[in-house]
């Protein structure tokens, strides 16, 4: 069975990746080191955003839009 990747904008201005609930892989405040996390794991099918990507001033991002966008940055790296 293949866990549940989790992507969530955690204090100080961070984006984290989870495998599994509670069980955190790594994070990252560049799209470059959101990137190689999701390289290093060989992330590349579906996520699911926790909802402080969408409150993402709340973890310390200038805008709400600001974790999103640093994980579509870093996807983008990828491709």
């Amino acid at each position: 069975m293949t866990e549940t990747i989790f992507i969530d904008a955690i204090e100080g201005a961070r984006v984290a990746v989870f495998k599994g609930a509670g069980n955190q892989i790594g994070a990252a405040s560049t799209p470059k080191m959101l990137a190689y996390i999701l390289d290093t794991h060989n992330i590349n099918d579906e996520v699911v955003f926790c909802s402080t990507m969408d409150f993402a001033t709340e973890a310390g991002f200038a805008d709400d839009r600001d974790a999103r966008n640093l994980f579509t940055d870093a996807v983008a790296l990828r491709n």
